[in-house]
């Protein structure tokens, strides 16, 4: 886990230090121009509008004759036409001059460049569908090369799509159908982590509501007991013992290999094509429910301690199964809006295989936190 979020960390870096020079096309900076001219005019316009209210209010409290107030008004509105006339004919006069540029032949090579195109890397969700016709896209979180708007378009449209999912959060194991009120494990302190890939199948042709998401994860589920305590296997037993010594940290971390399984709920609405002539599906662009589960192997387990022994910390790692179940299998849920939900998964089996349970009590995985599906 922590290779993963150094790599995330330096690649994040990578990219902020990247500085990248947009070249402005001719189309741009008319649009540019015609926007600035619309502020100017809306702006004076209100400006106009306060002058004018102010010179009626003083007008209805009797302060200026109704003659003046009128005289006054028609002054104002002199001076805030010849304003918008000077600024306006400023902006005119750098739309001559840019007509003048492209006569002249000046964006030849700039246009040029957009025809052969260029490369675009993102972080995360791209939510614009717009990223030039003969443009590449690469996504360095779901590992996706996008050539070109319309590749981008059908290939996310599909029927099957494919997703780099990542989760973490709250962990413990309670009772069977207990609350965690009385945990032998640190509520704020035990965690779980899980990261995998998924396909999310569109399971109506023409409707974009019911989809079938599937796929592979590798779970971390973290265990830290109460009281300095940490586990002992003895034999088919798995107990918690009190340390003789101040344990900094007491940790029991199960990884396992499963797959996935989800009925989801898209309400991303139809999209349509510039000129509104074709329609496709997306995904993943509004509020999402899941609800399915899981089933898996277990691939390791390992127990992690940090011992304070005369102001001095020896860290261990012992390595075994801890009498942990080989299989887990569970039922999850999530829900949420785009890439972003609030995620929950109970494990159906106990984490401890049978006559190994602590305090000869089954206990069950469950997790709850938050989970991105980049798509």
């Amino acid at each position: 886990m922590q290779k993963i979020i150094i790599y995330t960390v330096i690649l994040i870096v990578s990219l902020l230090s990247k500085v990248v020079a947009q070249e402005k096309t001719f189309e741009k900076q008319v649009k540019e121009i015609a926007s600035n001219i619309e502020l100017i005019t809306n702006k004076e316009k209100n400006n106009l509008k306060v002058e004018v209210e102010a010179i009626d209010l003083q007008v209805k409290e009797g302060k200026i004759t109704a003659e003046k107030g009128k005289e006054l008004k028609q002054k104002i509105a002199e001076e805030f036409a010849k304003n918008i006339e000077n600024k306006v004919a400023m902006e005119e006069a750098k739309l001559a001059q840019l007509v003048q540029d492209k006569v002249d032949g000046k964006f030849t090579v700039s246009e040029e460049k957009l025809k052969k195109g260029g490369t675009t890397i993102i972080l995360g969700s791209s939510r614009n569908d717009s990223i030039g016709k003969n443009r590449t896209e690469i996504n360095l979180t779901t590992m996706k090369v996008y050539k070109g708007e319309q590749d981008k378009i059908e290939r996310k449209s599909k029927r099957t799509t494919s997703q780099f999912v990542f989760a973490m959060g709250l962990n413990n194991a309670i009772p069977e159908l207990k609350d965690i009120e009385n945990s032998d494990f640190r509520v704020w302190g035990s965690h779980f982590y899980e990261w995998g890939v998924t396909y999310n199948s569109r399971l109506i042709k023409n409707h974009n509501l019911v989809h079938a998401k599937y796929g592979f994860s590798v779970m971390y589920n973290n265990l830290r007991p109460t009281d300095n305590r940490y586990f002992v296997k003895s034999g088919n037993q798995t107990y918690l013992a009190t340390s003789n010594f101040d344990l900094e940290e007491s940790r029991l971390r199960n990884v396992y290999l499963v797959a996935p399984f989800h009925l989801e709920f898209d309400f991303t609405p139809k999209k349509y094509s510039k000129d509104g002539t074709t329609s496709y599906f997306r995904t993943h662009e509004s509020i999402r429910l899941g609800i399915g589960g899981y089933a898996g192997v277990r691939i390791k387990s390992k127990q992690l301690l940090h011992i304070e022994v005369d102001g001095d910390t020896e860290k261990t790692k012992q390595k075994g199964d801890f009498n942990v179940s080989d299989f887990n299998y569970g039922l999850s849920t999530y829900i949420g809006y785009r890439a972003t939900s609030l995620y929950f998964k109970y494990d159906l089996n106990p984490v401890f295989k049978k006559n190994s349970d602590i305090n000869h009590v089954p206990l069950n995985n469950v997790s709850f936190g938050i989970r991105w599906d980049f798509n």
